[in-house]
């Protein structure tokens, strides 16, 4: 904040407690003349307005306001730059109250960081401890419930872009992921007709049936030489390659859609999708934690 807005602050400060101090004053100011009259001389409609002075409790209240106010602006943030005797912030507090959590929960973290994966899911209030981490952190993309959204995976089946061991889930975790789908109209004929043949082409490496429509078959058979120039990262079967990200395309998973549009727009406009990473966010222990519970989530022998 510069010194101009800090000073702006200060002066609007002052001139609405002083107003209210100066205002309390002048109602309180009375002459006896007045004081001795019944009425205001004012009439509404028939009603006199009473000439009362202001209840006491209401005019000590008043006052005990305008103290409360100078004393809480003299100890905490709220005149400009000045930070406050009792130099308050609201991020200290959160920084103090983080202290004192992680003072009382790093024992227990440490325990289960000594815990490889695959054996810390048979341990309940480990996976519980995980189910709450990965509500906090992780279920903005992926679902409460980890079974994804459209272009966020699905971590309860086992189906996995970059594996599912645990180690490859802590790399996914603490490290992130960057997948990258470049446009591939241009390479595979940079038609609308092209386009669509390789989408079907695509489709038919999860649905064989589609072979048995004429006109798909020969959508197939158009498209499956250019298939080529795809499969230097999903493979020449089509079946991906977890060391790039690349998905598998002959299973019925389907990040961004199975409907022919979908596949259409993939080809046409690629894809790029972000896991960012959390090895800033959350200790070794709680990545570990966090990996247990979601490799639990595909491993059916977790309590």
């Amino acid at each position: 904040m510069s010194d101009f807005w800090s000073w702006f602050i200060i002066i609007i400060v002052a001139i609405n407690l002083l107003g209210c101090a100066g205002l309390l004053l002048w109602n309180n100011q009375i002459s006896p003349e007045e004081a001795a009259k019944e009425t205001t001389g004012h009439s509404f409609d028939g009603i006199q307005e009473r000439n009362a002075p202001l209840p006491r409790w209401w005019l000590f209240l008043f006052i005990g306001t305008l103290i409360f106010a100078c004393v809480y602006l003299v100890l905490y943030p709220g005149l400009g730059k000045f930070p406050g005797v009792l130099n308050w912030s609201s991020t200290l507090q959160y920084e103090k109250e983080v202290a004192l959590v992680a003072r009382q929960t790093d024992p227990l973290f440490e325990q289960f960081g000594k815990v490889p994966v695959d054996e810390l899911i048979e341990y309940p209030e480990a996976l519980a401890v995980g189910g709450r981490l990965f509500a906090n952190n992780c279920a903005i993309c992926h679902g409460s419930d980890a079974r994804g959204a459209k272009g966020y995976p699905n971590l309860a089946d086992d189906d996995w872009l970059y594996g599912g061991e645990p180690k490859q889930i802590i790399a996914s975790i603490a490290q992130g992921r960057t997948g990258m789908m470049p446009p591939m109209a241009a390479a595979i004929g940079n038609t609308d007709k092209a386009v669509r043949d390789m989408a079907i082409y695509v489709q038919s490496l999860s649905r064989p049936d589609l072979v048995n429509d004429a006109d798909k078959a020969a959508a197939i058979e158009r498209a499956k030489p250019k298939f080529a120039v795809c499969a230097a990262c999903h493979g020449q079967e089509g079946k991906g390659n977890q060391a790039m990200g690349a998905p598998d395309l002959t299973d019925t998973t389907w990040l961004y859609g199975p409907r022919l549009e979908d596949i259409e727009t993939t080809i046409r406009e690629g894809r790029k999708g972000e896991m960012p990473k959390h090895e800033n966010l959350l200790s070794k222990e709680k990545i570990h934690v966090i990996a247990a519970y979601v490799y639990s989530l595909s491993n059916k022998s977790a309590p």
